[in-house]
C-alpha cells in the first residue's frame, strides 16, 4: 500500500507538507509515503491518495495534519468510519471524469521529482522514436497532421514555426520555452512544470531535434520557485541518464538545456521581448520582421513555444497526429487547459477537447457559481482578453468562436464573475495591470493605456461625463492599431467587451452616479433600516472607525461622514438591516 500526497504549490500552501510530516510520525503500515504534483482539484487541497499496489484505493480531500492518525487507522483496519468525512464526493469526482487529459495526463499521478516515475508512465519513448526512427521532417509532418496550435495565446500552427526555423539558414539554432506565465489567475504552465517536468523536457527535445537546435532554453518566472526547483532536478536526472547532452540515444543528436529566471515583466510573454530579456537587455519587443525563426536569440534562428504546447508533443508522437486531430473543431484541434478561478465552486485546472462550450466548463465541470448570486460573465484570456456575458455562455471554446465575442483564448485563464461584480471596475482592474506592465516603447501603449485608466478611474468615482464612453472606444481602437506588440494591441479588449455587453453599467456610473453591482465604494452608501435592526450591536462592534452608534436592542444608525465604506457592517449583519444604496 502507498500513500501519495499532492504537493503542487496549491497543495503546499493549503498545508500538504504539514500533512506529510504528520503521517511520517505515525505507525502507518504502508510501503511508501511519497509526493505528486497538482491533480487540478485546487479547491480540495490538501489531497491524499491511497493506493493498493497500483490501483487507487481512495482519495481523501481537505486533509489536515490532525487527520494523520485517522488515516493511519484506516490503512491498518480498513474501517472507513475514521476518514468518512474526508472521502471525495461523487460530485467532485465529476471534475476529473468529465475532462480529457493530454497535457495534464501525468499531473497529480506521478512523482515529479523522480525520472523513473516518468519513464514507467511511458516517458521518453516518443523522444527515442523521433531520434531513432524518424527524420526531423517526419516529426514536423506529424505535428502538422495533429493540427497543434500554440497554446500561449496566438494559436499559431506549431508545425509552421518549427518548419520555418528548420529551413532557416545557420548552423546554430535555439529552441526556447516561454514559461513566463503572467496573466492574473493563470497557473497552467506552473502546474505542468511542477507536476510533470520531464514531459516538458521531452517535448522540447523533440522540438529541438525537429528544427535542428543544439540549445534549449526555458524562460520561467522567478515567482515560480518550486517549478524552477523541480525543473532543475529533472534536467540533472535527464543528464545523468544521457537523455540531455551528447549523442542522445546514440542518434548523433546533441542538445543542452538552460533555465533563465525572468524578473516578472508581463511584456516578456511576447516572444521578441522575451528574447531581449534572455540576452540581458530590458524586455522590450522588437520590430517584426525579421521573425525569431530567422533572427532570434543572439540573432540566431530560434523557435518559441509555451509550456502547454510542448506538453502535448510526446503524446502526439506516441499516439499519432490523427488521434490529436480527431479531438476539437475544424479550426482548433486537440485539447486546451484552463485555469478556472473566481466566483466558481470548483476552481482549478481543467483540460477539455476544443469544441466544448463555456457552459460545459462553468457548470458541467466546475459546478457553477459558488455564491447564491447569478452568473454574470467570464473573463477569457486574462488582461489581453475580454468579458463574455451570460447570454453567450453557450459559446463554443475554439479560437474562432471566442474571437468573435471580442475575447481571446489566451493562455487559458478563465475568471468567473457573479452579479456582484462591477464590470466597469473589472475593466479598470485589468487595464491597471496592463498600463503598469507596458514597457513604454511605443506611445500608443505607454500613453494611451494611462489615459484610458484615468478615465475609468473617474467613472468609478462618479466623476464621469457625457462622451466618456465614446472617447474610451476611440482610444481603444487607436491603441489596437498603433501599438507595436501584442500587449498594447490587446490591452483594450476588457474595456471594449465590457462596453459592448455592459454599456448600461457605464451609463449608470456616468449619468446616475450609481454602481449597479454595489462594488464601487465612491458610489455606494450604507444605511440601516430601523424596522429590521434588532440592536444586536454586531455592526457597531465590527466598525473599524466607530461610525455606527446605538444601544442594545434598539435600532442603530450610521454616520455617513465617518463611514469609510469598508462593508464590514453589511457583511456581519444577520438580519438584513444594513443595505447598500
Amino acid at each position: 500500500m502507498r500513500i501519495v500526497i499532492g504537493q503542487g504549490s496549491c497543495g503546499i500552501a493549503a498545508g500538504a507538507e504539514k500533512v506529510r510530516k504528520a503521517l511520517l510520525t505515525t505507525d502507518i503500515p504502508c510501503e511508501d509515503i511519497s509526493i505528486t504534483g497538482c491533480i487540478g482539484m485546487c479547491y480540495l487541497e490538501p489531497i491524499v491518495d491511497i493506493y493498493d499496489d497500483d490501483e487507487k484505493l481512495t482519495r481523501l480531500v481537505k486533509v489536515s495534519e490532525n487527520d494523520a492518525q485517522k488515516i493511519a487507522e484506516f490503512v491498518r483496519t480498513g474501517s472507513e468510519d475514521a476518514v468518512k468525512e474526508l472521502f471525495v464526493s461523487e460530485e467532485d469526482k465529476e471534475f476529473l471524469s468529465k475532462q480529457t487529459r493530454i497535457a495534464l495526463r501525468n499531473c497529480g499521478i506521478i512523482n515529479p521529482e523522480k525520472i523513473d516515475a516518468y519513464i514507467e508512465a511511458g516517458g521518453y519513448q516518443a523522444l527515442r522514436k523521433a531520434l531513432t526512427q524518424m527524420t526531423p521532417e517526419e516529426v514536423i509532418e506529424v505535428i502538422k497532421t495533429s493540427g497543434l496550435a500554440g497554446r500561449g495565446g496566438a494559436g499559431f500552427p506549431t508545425w509552421f514555426k518549427w518548419n520555418a526555423a528548420r529551413q532557416a539558414q545557420g548552423e546554430e539554432k535555439y529552441l526556447i520555452c516561454n514559461a513566463d506565465e503572467g496573466d492574473p489567475g493563470a497557473f497552467m504552465d506552473r502546474a505542468v512544470i511542477e507536476s510533470d517536468p520531464h514531459n516538458l523536457i521531452e517535448g522540447m527535445l523533440i522540438g529541438a531535434y525537429a528544427i535542428g537546435a543544439a540549445h534549449a532554453v526555458v524562460y520561467v518566472r522567478a515567482e515560480y520557485p518550486l517549478a524552477i526547483k523541480r525543473l532543475k532536478n529533472a534536467i540533472e536526472q535527464a543528464k545523468e541518464q544521457g537523455i540531455i547532452g551528447e549523442n542522445i540515444f546514440g542518434s548523433g543528436f546533441s542538445c543542452d538545456f538552460m533555465i533563465k529566471a525572468g524578473a516578472g515583466a508581463f511584456v516578456c510573454g511576447e516572444e521578441t521581448a522575451l528574447i531581449e530579456s534572455l540576452e540581458g537587455h530590458r524586455g522590450m519587443p522588437r520590430l517584426k520582421p525579421p521573425f525569431p525563426a530567422q533572427s532570434g536569440f543572439w540573432r540566431k534562428p530560434s523557435n518559441i513555444n509555451n509550456v502547454e504546447t510542448f506538453a502535448n508533443v510526446a503524446w502526439i508522437l506516441n499516439n499519432g497526429g490523427e488521434a490529436f486531430a480527431s479531438m476539437g473543431t475544424e479550426g482548433s484541434k486537440g485539447t486546451k487547459v484552463f485555469a478556472v478561478t473566481g466566483k466558481i465552486k470548483r476552481s482549478g485546472l481543467v483540460e477539455i477537447p476544443m469544441g466544448k462550450t463555456l457552459r460545459d466548463v462553468i457548470y458541467g465541470i466546475c459546478g457553477g457559481v459558488k455564491t447564491d448570486k447569478d452568473f454574470k460573465a467570464v473573463q477569457m484570456g486574462g488582461p489581453s482578453g475580454g468579458c463574455i456575458p451570460k447570454s453567450l455562455i453557450d459559446t463554443v471554446i475554439d479560437y474562432k468562436a471566442l474571437g468573435a465575442t471580442g475575447a481571446i483564448m489566451g493562455s487559458g485563464g478563465m475568471v468567473v464573475m457573479d452579479e456582484s461584480t462591477c464590470m466597469v471596475g473589472m475593466a479598470k482592474f485589468f487595464l491597471d495591470f496592463t498600463a503598469k506592465e507596458s514597457c513604454g516603447k511605443c506611445i500608443h501603449c505607454r500613453i494611451g493605456t494611462k489615459r484610458m485608466l484615468e478615465m475609468l478611474d473617474r467613472i468609478t468615482k462618479g466623476e464621469g461625463k457625457e462622451g466618456d464612453i465614446e472617447l474610451l472606444e476611440e482610444l481603444c481602437y487607436s491603441i489596437k492599431d498603433g501599438a507595436l506588440c501584442g500587449l498594447g494591441q490587446t490591452a483594450p479588449n476588457p474595456v471594449l467587451t465590457t462596453i459592448k455587453y455592459f454599456r448600461d453599467e457605464y451609463e449608470a456610473h456616468i449619468k446616475d452616479k450609481k454602481c449597479p453591482a454595489g462594488e464601487c465604494s465612491d458610489l455606494i452608501e450604507y444605511k440601516i433600516i430601523p424596522e429590521r435592526c434588532k440592536g444586536c450591536t454586531l455592526c457597531s462592534k465590527n466598525c473599524p472607525v466607530g461610525a455606527i452608534s446605538g444601544t442594545v436592542k434598539n435600532p442603530h444608525t450610521i454616520d455617513t461622514d465617518k463611514c469609510i465604506k469598508c462593508g464590514k457592517c453589511y457583511t456581519v449583519c444577520r438580519f438584513g438591516a444594513v443595505v447598500k444604496e
